[in-house]
């Protein structure tokens, strides 16, 4: 017999949590001084904004052209 998963909702949409992934490492990374970390938390910075774009995308009514 299968065992049902226990599965619940984020209780924020994928752009919120997108979004605050971004603040919480762009505010982590002003903390630290310039070196390997600080850009590692700005690269995942960018890429969080990057994702948060295509899903805006991804996400819209229709086709959009590129802006």
């Amino acid at each position: 017999m299968t065992r049902k998963r226990n599965r619940t909702r984020p209780a924020l949409s994928l752009q919120e949590r997108l979004n605050k992934f971004t603040r919480e490492a762009r505010a982590a990374a002003s903390k630290l001084p310039a070196g390997a970390e600080r850009h590692t938390l700005l690269q995942k910075a960018r890429d969080g904004e990057a994702a948060a774009e295509i899903e805006r995308l991804l996400s819209s009514p229709g086709p959009q052209d590129p802006e």
